[in-house]
């Protein structure tokens, strides 16, 4: 009878345990399901919004977008709201959609499973490593031909029509300027497609980047691409125009035309001449000698979209528009997060010439451990902004972030300048060191994915070791907390010129952070000293870094005003941003246009995009004021907050305290090598007979140069790989604008 009690009673806990089992894993269903369907459902928008780039040029397009215009154009917005929904309403839906995808994500985000078999993938695969391109991963190369091939099947496509037009009674030269307009014409209208994605990869904190999980330093790199694609484009189209209205004898009258009714020339002339300057200024040659005229230059993209707008009017506009209007949202949403100055907590300069800023910020605020910033020093400029790795862990602290900032130009100069007095060989700290510093970000990958490798190689060049120190830092606090985390095998490669640059390595003490580490990491880490033959005689002295603090303290943390930081927010202000817009074009079609019968094309594509601005800072600002209210409701609840930074201010002395004692421990992982650079041909070779059959991360942070030569020897492992050999994924972390 007893026994039958004990299971009596225990049936009910055993039904609740299983109950609750149920209910989980139908919670776990229904939670893929519904991410299966909106990825699905976002898939096929995308799909059908790029199949109408290549299809509305043919006779085929041509009828199905001549009924749509029938079907749509008597409806409340007329043509404008025809050409709205047909050309920007798909990626405005994706944009919607991928806001209820993030959201329901959520920690799911988080569970790194190793994959049972390794498998190549295209994101990682380099297939391109010798060019002007780059490193380029077979999925790129995918994307560049899909682009090639839809400007040169558009080019067809017209130049067909413009043929089928043509007469045999046509004078020579009239048959020469009207082959020349309708392809000018033509090559405009194929810049307008190009267009319609150019702004989206430089929208940093997008909805769409994080979607794909592109971060925003890579997604640059597209950017720059369809620049180039785009202006060819366009100057083509003006070069024609320009030759055509020589040949027939009226060039300044066509260049200055300003008409009511069609396209007007004169705000052409103006937005091509200023895209023509960005696009000259960003030639990789004068980029690199010349940022500052590089970056003043770009804020030209002002002029470029106004008078675009100008020129082609309401109608063509509304092909670029949906791109322009999401690069909108980010940039306010940007600059209301700059706005706000942010506490430097401690700087500390190295001997090396390097310095660690550790900055404040909300405990709310969440990022990657490769993760980036951009920085403003309202002290030494008010408009250049700065791109930093972040060198510290999310789990180093609830309250602060570090970066290590390289003195190597003009403004890091003037930065190292304005907190120390480097005059002589003697350094002193200023008195009263005041620095004001504004953040932007933090931006980076939405998914951790250095955890999703239980193999990894982390390749840095000199001060690339940044953010390999917060992914050591991130893993040993996983490994510590027994939270989701893969590596188990880490080989770090680090080249430099110097050996006064290896204290960058013990900035983090590994053995406070995770005791015993290396009974539970393999870690391997070689440093190639390039520069130097042997070790310099004061080796095993420690040179002591300068450290500061500045004077005025104000508790000011990072803004979470960021794409980032929270997905209900950010969600709430590209809905309501997005539904003002279509409020704000009905009452001024409703009240104004319709009203007044307002004509003129360029006035109404002035009047859309005003409505686009308008939309964003008037419906967005009000999500983005109460997004800052719930932002310092939160920070005044964190009434212990000052407390804690100093505690997580103490630890980092601490750290800095026991430097000793974690290059003794590390001191049997590390091998340094003077007078040469790494090969890497031996390097993976070595790996792969020493790990076997299984997937491998490979992070580069450095140089072009580096990247180039870690991608080569990869994509020759790769190809030559044996059955019980590794895959080895590339993946790069280098940032250049």
């Amino acid at each position: 009878m007893a026994v039958d009690d004990i299971l009596h009673t225990s049936h009910p806990l055993l039904h609740s345990n299983v109950a609750h089992a149920n209910n989980n894993n139908k919670n776990i269903n229904f939670v893929s399901l519904a991410k299966w369907v909106l990825k699905f459902t976002m898939w096929i928008v995308f799909l059908a919004w790029v199949a109408l780039f290549f299809v509305i040029p043919t006779d085929f397009g041509s009828e199905l977008y001549a009924d749509w215009i029938g079907a749509t154009n008597e409806t409340l917005f007329g043509y404008t709201g025809s050409y709205l929904l047909l050309y920007s309403g798909p990626i405005i839906i994706i944009a919607f959609l991928a806001v209820p995808y993030l959201l329901i994500s959520g920690e799911d985000q988080l569970q790194v499973q190793e994959k049972k078999t390794p498998r190549f993938r295209l994101w990682t695969f380099p297939v391109l490593v010798d060019g002007p391109l780059g490193v380029v991963s077979a999925a790129e190369l995918i994307g560049i031909i899909l682009f090639i091939v839809f400007v040169i099947w558009d080019v067809y496509v017209y130049t067909a029509v413009i043929l089928g037009t043509l007469t045999d009674d046509m004078d020579p030269l009239d048959l020469c300027c009207f082959i020349m307009l309708r392809l000018g014409l033509h090559f405009g209208t194929i810049g307008l497609d190009c267009l319609a994605f150019l702004f989206l990869p430089v929208a940093r904190g997008s909805i769409l980047l994080r979607l794909i999980d592109i971060p925003f330093e890579q997604a640059t790199r597209y950017h720059v691409w369809l620049g180039h694609l785009t202006m060819l484009l366009f100057t083509l189209h003006g070069l024609l125009y320009a030759i055509a209205w020589t040949i027939e004898g009226h060039i300044l009258d066509e260049m200055f035309q300003w008409v009511d009714l069609g396209v007007s020339h004169f705000p052409g002339v103006i937005s091509l001449a200023a895209g023509l300057l960005m696009w000259m200024t960003s030639l990789h040659p004068v980029r690199k000698k010349k940022f500052e005229l590089f970056f003043y230059t770009h804020q030209l993209y002002v002029i470029f979209i106004v008078f675009l707008a100008l020129h082609v009017g309401h109608f063509l506009f509304c092909v670029s528009a949906g791109g322009i209007f999401l690069f909108i949202l980010d940039r306010f949403l940007r600059f209301c997060q700059s706005r706000k100055t942010v506490d430097i907590i401690s700087i500390k300069c190295l001997p090396c010439g390097t310095m660690e800023l550790m900055l404040s910020k909300p405990a709310n605020l969440q990022y990657n451990a490769l993760s980036f910033i951009f920085l403003q020093v309202r002290e030494l400029s008010w408009l250049q902004w700065h791109p930093f790795s972040v060198s510290s862990s999310p789990l180093d602290g609830k309250y602060h972030l570090s970066v290590l900032i390289k003195v190597i130009g003009e403004w890091t100069e003037e930065l190292r300048g304005n907190i120390l007095n480097s005059s002589g060989a003697d350094l002193h700290l200023r008195p009263q060191t005041k620095i004001t510093a504004s953040i932007e970000g933090p931006y980076g990958h939405e998914l951790p994915y250095h955890l999703m490798y239980k193999n990894l190689i982390l390749v840095a060049g000199g001060v690339g070791i940044s953010p390999f120190l917060a992914i050591l830092s991130d893993i040993l606090h996983r490994t510590r907390e027994g939270k989701p985390c893969l590596p188990r095998n880490i080989l770090i490669v680090w080249a430099v010129k110097r050996s006064n640059e290896l204290p960058l390595l013990s900035t983090n003490n590994m053995e406070l952070i995770c005791p015993f580490f290396l009974d539970k990491l393999n870690l391997e880490i070689h440093i190639f000293v390039t520069q130097e033959s042997q070790p310099p005689l004061e080796e095993g002295q420690v040179q002591e870094a300068t450290n500061s603090s500045p004077s005025v303290s104000n508790n000011y943390s990072m803004s979470v005003l960021v794409g980032t930081g929270n997905n209900i927010w950010s969600g709430l202000y590209v809905i309501s941003s997005t539904l003002g817009f279509v409020i704000l074009l009905y009452l001024l079609d409703t009240f104004y246009i319709n009203s007044y019968d307002i004509s003129p094309w360029w006035y109404k594509g002035l009047l859309l995009l005003i409505c686009m601005l308008a939309s964003v800072f008037i419906f967005g600002g009000v999500v983005v004021g109460l997004w800052h209210l719930w932002e310092r409701q939160n920070a005044a609840r964190e009434a212990c907050k000052d407390d804690r930074i100093m505690v997580e201010k103490m630890q980092h002395n601490e750290i800095v305290a026991h430097t000793d004692s974690c290059q003794q421990n590390l001191a049997s992982s590390i091998k340094t090598y003077y007078g040469s650079r790494p090969d890497f041909k031996d390097i993976f070779g070595d790996i792969s007979e020493k790990w076997g059959c299984v997937d491998v991360g490979v992070i580069v942070c450095g140089p072009p140069s580096l990247q180039t030569s870690v991608a080569k020897e990869i994509r020759s492992q790769n190809i030559k790989r044996q059955r019980h050999h590794p895959i080895f994924h590339f993946n790069s972390h280098s940032f250049d604008l």
